[in-house]
């Protein structure tokens, strides 16, 4: 019982077959490719080279995989010494700037999910356990250098990753479809040093290493792709071409003398000897001893070697020193410019970044060029995202989690380059300007719009117009909460505007000023109770609040009939259709005050 509830049985059964699936509360199936089983060919490059050397022995297999390994480790040695180059040098260095920019959060990783709990626990992962900000600079440029990229999780039960330690591509193997029992597993050899008993060999579990691996080329499976492998040739040629160019230089660009020496009447037998006589003389030059401190006369070979000596006869001829000019096309290197422009088409690096603004006429060059370097950079971070993602789902599983919250999450780096997105939001701000004429202008339908200019289906225009509903909703609580004080959400009812004080008109709804009373909706038993006629004592009317003009509910409801009849005798006016305080009443009841106080004088 305790063998099977070990987490490492439980890791080697989850990565079993390189695919987690998990089902979401609301039955989607949410599946991840840790393995990329997906991107490539079934069978890998060691399976087809012994189909094509028309073998299928175990032994030949192995031997086989025994070649390809080795020939893997020769390419090895060419990507170092491609990187001791410089333009080479500073491009994987440029990859590694690119992929590692930080967003404008000032993280490099974002973590994508709506679990705060999730998010802690991967947050401390990366941030604090895998120190991504200073590493992953280094993990990314020896994947772009080699393709591949090992690093060993250091697993504890019940607490997750606790450390990590990169390997060598050099000592790593990965072993696909070597047990026939199990045709989907996958292991890791480290072949460690050789003694007199053998190769130290010792075999890793699926979960127990990060494969970061470049699949740009199936061919190259199980094995990721070098960034410098189509470079590769052209380095080699370049190389050459630049040697000789520098040996050309070398010998050619020194001047060179003709020394005409005249021999006079000396016999033809003696000319050479006579000749050698004055080349020894001339190209004798002191060299101190630095270890006895001796003058020591040696032959200047280059000059020897350089210089011509000629004898002439003759009465008019004499002797005579001529100088010869060196290299004169030193400027011609054409076929150098050619194979360096190969190699940066290989490498996919802009001219402007690695220091060459030849090729660049304007910004906008600049630009589409930036944009397109920008697609590789996403693809390399596209990779090293998907293997951060299998070392959380690690993490995560070990600490505990099993449904569906195992992934339950995104991982996504800062994007290398501003103006792919300045291109994006272009695009997006002249469609939304398109659709806002077309509706203006009543030319088209809001549904032709999403068909047409946005291309949305029947299921994302559903989302949006929910969405655009729910905003509504919320810009009216948002209206009641700072103009009424309420809040629709949880009082479920909506309170208009006053369109009054209380007490000028008569009453209205609550106002935000008068908290203290309550002037709410009124009801029916409201208004019954607001026309009552209760007599009290001396025969004196009585007026709930003491007042004909209090404010009750719903609106100024009279006590007793009597005092519509007084209303009436002193404004001989149609009360029934004008309000009381409008403008036309305040004049006649103030023209009538006028009259009736001359009429007591």
């Amino acid at each position: 019982m305790a063998e099977q509830d070990n987490i490492f049985n439980r890791l080697r059964r989850l990565f079993r077959n390189s695919i987690v699936v998990r089902k979401t509360s609301d039955n989607r199936l949410v599946v991840k490719d840790v393995d990329f089983s997906q991107v490539g060919l079934t069978s890998n490059f060691i399976d087809r080279y012994t189909k094509l050397m028309g073998t299928t022995a175990h032994a030949s297999a192995q031997n086989s995989r025994n070649a390809y390994e080795y020939a893997r480790r020769e390419l090895f040695r060419d990507y170092e010494l491609m990187d001791t180059d410089p333009i080479i040098s500073s491009a994987l260095d440029i990859y590694s700037d690119e992929s590692t920019l930080k967003g404008p959060d000032g993280q490099v990783l974002k973590i994508k999910t709506n679990n705060a709990k999730l998010y802690k626990i991967l947050h401390n992962l990366f941030y604090n356990i895998l120190n991504i900000e200073f590493n992953l600079w280094s993990w990314i440029r020896n994947l772009t250098k080699y393709g591949d990229f090992f690093l060993f999780l250091d697993i504890m039960d019940k607490y997750g990753i606790v450390n990590v330690r990169p390997m060598s591509p050099y000592e790593v193997s990965r072993l696909e479809d070597h047990d026939p029992s199990n045709p989907k597993l996958v292991q890791y050899e480290l072949i460690g040093d050789t003694n007199a008993y053998g190769t130290n060999k010792k075999l890793y579990e699926n979960y127990e290493i990060g494969h970061f691996r470049l699949l740009t080329d199936s061919n190259y499976l199980p094995y990721g792709k070098s960034t410098l492998e189509g470079a590769r040739r052209v380095w080699k040629q370049l190389t050459l071409m630049e040697d000789a160019m520098l040996i050309h230089r070398i010998m050619r660009a020194p001047e060179k003398r003709i020394f005409k020496i005249d021999i006079g009447n000396i016999p033809p037998n003696e000319v050479d000897n006579f000749m050698q006589k004055i080349i020894n003389k001339m190209k004798k030059i002191p060299v101190i001893d630095q270890n006895t401190g001796e003058y020591n006369l040696r032959y200047n070979v280059e000059s020897v070697t350089e210089d011509y000596y000629l004898p002439v006869r003759g009465s008019d001829s004499g002797t005579e020193i001529e100088t010869l000019p060196g290299l004169t096309n030193d400027s011609a290197i054409d076929d150098i410019e050619y194979l360096r422009n190969k190699l940066m088409a290989a490498l996919k690096v802009p001219k402007a970044f690695l220091g060459y603004e030849e090729g660049i006429g304007a910004k906008a060059t600049l630009a589409a060029e930036d944009v397109r370097f920008a697609r590789t950079i996403e693809r390399f971070q596209k990779i090293v995202a998907s293997e951060l993602e299998k070392i959380a789902i690690i993490h995560l599983y070990v600490q505990g989690f099993e449904d569906h919250e195992l992934l339950d999450f995104e991982l996504e780096l800062s994007q290398p380059s501003m103006i792919h997105e300045q291109e994006k939001l272009e695009l997006l701000e002249r469609q939304i300007a398109i659709a806002r004429d077309s509706m203006d202008t009543k030319i088209f339908s809001r549904e032709w719009v999403y068909n047409k200019i946005f291309d949305l289906n029947d299921h994302e225009k559903s989302n949006i117009f929910n969405g655009i509903i729910e905003d509504r909703k919320q810009n009216f609580r948002m209206e009641q909460i700072e103009t009424e004080g309420n809040d629709p959400a949880t009082s479920e009812e909506a309170v208009g505007e006053v369109a009054a004080e209380p007490g000028q008109w008569g009453g209205s709804e609550k106002g935000p000023q008068y908290s203290d009373v309550d002037y709410g909706k009124a009801t029916s038993k409201d208004l019954r109770d607001a026309g009552k006629y209760e007599p009290a004592r001396f025969d004196k009317p009585e007026f709930k609040g003491g007042s004909p003009l209090y404010p009750g509910k719903g609106a100024t409801i009279v006590k007793k009939e009597s005092v519509l009849d007084e209303l009436k005798l002193r404004y001989d006016k149609d009360v029934n259709n004008a309000a009381l305080l409008s403008e036309g009443a305040l004049l006649d009841d103030g023209a009538s005050d006028m009259e009736n106080k001359e009429g007591e004088k």
